[in-house]
């Protein structure tokens, strides 16, 4: 049985031209390493998968390159091959998630004091820094403020916020975005024809969504995906496989309030729940859904949305049909039920009301107008 490997492992950038969504720090890294003008300690913070390590793992390849005179690595010299293969003496990677004691950090920088034996630089990338002890950190403070002329350090970080002061003003600091939706579309777009898969840009959407900026995390889901489907992605497939509320229940929802529609708003309300779907879920689901439609209110702010085009042109139509005085009445009502919805013992009664409200808001208007 031939080994399945993983998206996020089969298609991880191996040159700076490869990482995605993260143009202007790469620009940096890049003139860096032209200029020649390589600093001994950075610290790369953000979400999770969004390309700190890779991109550590790509400069510590760039700077050891010997075959290329550009910012890229060649992928191609022995410096390159031995660490594609797991084999480099230059670059060491230490996970401080599981080993953040003081002994940890003392072997650390005894090994810093053994100069390359391959390439110019013994580089040390150090993930999850934050997770290292009060006594790590201090034990490390010294060898990061002045380290060997050979020795470069990359600390990788999800939470900024719990690293020492100290370390803060000894490294050259990088904030990784959160990968756009477009960004990822089109990331997925590429490994989809790379495999031979067909993929409906709205499903290829909604994964995107999920994934909150994380390249990891889309890519994770998308191998989910492709699972289920086989070599035909669709909207529909992927609603279904990730257990997502389809937008067109939002549309349905939304339109029967509006025209007043209480039975059939509760029977859909009763359909979704059926479903498995969270009460909270619901509520905040429609709040967002209620943010897109008054975003589609004007043609200049549509491209805020974060959707596919086929379902762009619903949230327009829609848009176009709901005066703005309703949709801000209901995102007022629907803000109020999520502040409420903790407090509440019956979760089902709290948004059974506040469907009933939303389709009152028209009613309300006509008899105060008249």
């Amino acid at each position: 049985m031939e080994n399945f490997i993983v998206s996020a492992r089969k298609y991880r950038p191996t040159t700076f031209d490869m990482v995605v969504g993260q143009s202007s720090l790469v620009t940096t890294l890049k003139n860096a390493i032209e200029s020649k003008k390589i600093a001994h300690a950075y610290l790369f913070c953000g979400p999770r998968g969004v390309g700190k390590t890779t991109t550590a793992r790509i400069l510590a390849k760039a700077i050891n390159c010997t075959e290329t005179s550009s910012s890229e690595p060649c992928n191609k010299c022995e410096s390159c091959i031995a660490f594609n293969e797991g084999r480099s003496y230059n670059i060491h990677e230490l996970d401080a998630a599981s080993n953040n004691s003081v002994e940890n950090i003392r072997e650390l920088v005894d090994q810093v004091r053994i100069p390359p034996q391959m390439g110019s630089y013994s580089v040390y990338i150090i993930d999850e820094v934050h997770m290292l002890s009060q006594a790590a950190f201090n034990a490390f403070l010294k060898t990061l403020e002045e380290p060997p002329s050979y020795a470069i350090f990359i600390l990788a970080t999800t939470e900024k916020n719990k690293i020492l002061p100290t370390i803060l003003s000894r490294c050259q600091v990088y904030d990784f975005n959160r990968i756009s939706v477009n960004d990822t579309v089109n990331h997925l777009k590429s490994i989809s024809e790379k495999e031979g898969i067909t993929a409906e840009e709205d499903a290829l959407n909604v994964i995107a969504v999920k994934s909150d900026g994380g390249m990891r995390d889309a890519l994770s889901t998308f191998d989910q995906v492709v699972s289920f489907c086989g070599k035909n992605i669709t909207y529909k497939d992927v609603v279904e496989n990730l257990n997502i509320l389809d937008y067109d229940y939002y549309f349905k929802l939304t339109q029967n309030c509006f025209e007043m529609q209480i039975s059939p708003a509760l029977i859909l309300i009763n359909e979704i729940l059926s479903k498995g779907f969270e009460v909270g879920n619901i509520i905040s689901g429609l709040l967002e859904h209620t943010r897109d439609l008054l975003v589609s209110k004007n043609p200049e702010t549509a491209s805020l949305l974060n959707v596919g085009a086929g379902i762009r042109e619903k949230y327009l139509k829609q848009a176009e049909s709901i005066p703005q005085d309703f949709l801000l009445d209901t995102l007022e009502l629907c803000n109020q039920a999520e502040l409420e919805y903790k407090q509440s013992k019956n979760k089902r009664l709290l948004l059974e009301l506040l469907i009933i409200r939303m389709c009152q808001l028209m009613d309300v208007k006509k008899k105060v107008n008249s």
